[in-house]
């Protein structure tokens, strides 16, 4: 059994006017809950959160017992506190999936987990969107096929800020001409992270199967085989016996040293 968290920023679809209405023909009791219901699966424990909950939905006993974490946000990513980034780095750092989508690029988490801006271009006219599998034998794209379409999409588009070491799984091309790396996969140390870009909020992109079977591959792929414990950083003694003089060795450099 995987332990599921779908923490979406909850906003838009609860905002009293036309933008609200017609996301709400959508998703109407969130994003998050409508991905909960259609991604149920046997193997799969899905439970939701959001921004207004107590300790912004990821308290310590939610966060410390998710296996992965699903992530949504769009017009409040200043909002999640500093803190909770930090716990929620150090839980995927320790082997939580981190599973961000859309918007989720500019977040607070995916940023600190990149370390670069994660800037793009974008436009919002409502156009096609054709996506391709890059990594046909990857876990990820299991059952999708080849290439399938989105009748209308915002336009994410090169360049895309993030950094060169993330494998390429899907890729984008959009109607007015623009191309995106829209599925990539990261390693931080023990835990895996999944950046699926196709989702804005004004579009049924989550109902489309094809991009909810990425969402369900990439979380079992991101899903540890168990937390580790923090890593420390040792000063193991040498395994063979060392012979060359230190020449520091009337300096005492192991007190300037930090030790984790």
């Amino acid at each position: 059994m995987i332990h599921v968290t779908i923490w979406n920023e909850f906003v838009h679809e609860r905002e009293q006017n036309n933008l609200g209405e017609l996301i709400r023909q959508f998703y109407p009791i969130g994003i998050h809950a409508y991905l909960r219901d259609a991604l149920k699966a046997d193997d799969l424990d899905i439970r939701i959160a959001s921004l207004d909950e107590a300790e912004q939905g990821l308290p310590a006993d939610i966060l410390n017992s998710t296996d992965v974490l699903v992530w949504w946000g769009h017009c409040a990513h200043d909002k999640v506190d500093n803190a909770l980034i930090d716990r929620i780095q150090l839980r995927v750092q320790a082997g939580m999936g981190l599973i961000v989508l859309h918007s989720g690029h500019y977040s607070k988490v995916f940023r600190r987990m990149m370390g670069t801006s994660c800037r793009l271009r974008w436009r919002e006219v409502g156009e096609k969107e054709r996506l391709w599998v890059v990594a046909g034998n990857h876990p990820i794209t299991q059952g999708v096929p080849e290439t399938f379409t989105l009748p209308h999409s915002e336009m994410y588009g090169e360049p895309f800020d993030i950094p060169d070491d993330g494998k390429l799984i899907l890729a984008s091309w959009f109607e007015g001409g623009n191309v995106f790396r829209s599925g990539v996969t990261f390693y931080r140390d023990n835990g895996k992270i999944f950046y699926f870009s196709p989702g804005h909020e004004t579009y049924p992109i989550y109902h489309d199967p094809n991009v909810q079977r990425v969402i369900a591959n990439a979380i079992r792929w991101a899903a540890p085989i168990q937390i580790m414990p923090p890593r420390t950083t040792p000063r193991p003694k040498a395994d063979e016996p060392i012979s060359t003089p230190n020449p520091l060795a009337k300096h005492d450099t192991a007190s300037i040293h930090q030790k984790a």
